[in-house]
């Protein structure tokens, strides 16, 4: 047990260092995405059509990568920000790449959700388009955006196991080289069961944190 307590630690401690900074940086780069995706659609408040179609066309392009693919085609860029293709720190970068579009469209959809009479009725008290973004279309989808960003969480959990078949670290890779590659079947299991957990925690505190904003709204 004590062996598998010392693999299996370290092991948590990097999936969750993954999902922790891929959450981060996914939501930096998907966030203002989302935003300007709504925002620039036909008859909203900062309309530009041609834009929003590129838009448009490169998140579903992103997101069309299967996760594999795409964490090999990002190994040049990983080793140039990272300095390294291999091991947990390595493995945000792609997993922060491919959830950016599945973030920018969880925000466009939460956003998309707000009243457009809240909308209309700050345009004619003079709002501009930086004040409706901040003072009433964010704070409005709050609950949909944190519920969004609980499935992406969890998304990323199941990537970032993924990630182990290429030595991307983390439960995953513990489960593949020693549960599929040594036969440890006992490993494999108990990885299963952990990430499970964490799913279940995570959906958990989602809940909650959408309770606590729709409650206090």
């Amino acid at each position: 047990m004590d062996n598998i307590l010392r693999l299996l630690i370290p092991s948590i401690w990097e999936t969750l260092y993954m999902v922790f900074w891929s959450t981060i940086f996914s939501t930096i780069l998907g966030g203002p995405l989302g935003i300007l995706l709504l925002i620039t659609k036909k008859d909203n408040i900062l309309s530009m059509p041609k834009l929003n179609r590129i838009l448009d066309a490169t998140i579903n392009i992103l997101r069309s990568f299967p996760f594999i693919i795409l964490m090999i085609l990002v190994f040049p860029l990983s080793r140039i920000i990272v300095g390294t293709t291999i091991g947990s720190t390595a493995t945000i970068v792609p997993l922060s790449i491919s959830a950016a579009p599945f973030v920018a469209r969880i925000i466009e959809s939460a956003l998309r959700e707000v009243d457009k009479g809240l909308i209309e009725a700050s345009l004619s008290l003079g709002a501009s388009p930086f004040e409706i973004i901040i003072k009433v279309l964010i704070p409005e989808a709050m609950p949909s955006i944190a519920n969004g960003l609980t499935i992406t969480i969890i998304n990323l959990l199941g990537y970032s196991a993924m990630a182990g078949a290429i030595g991307g670290g983390g439960l995953g890779d513990l489960a593949i080289r020693y549960g599929y590659q040594r036969f440890k079947m006992d490993i494999m299991i108990i990885s299963v069961i952990v990430i499970i957990i964490l799913v279940q925690i995570i959906q958990y505190i989602g809940d909650k944190i959408v309770f606590y904003i729709k409650k206090n709204r």
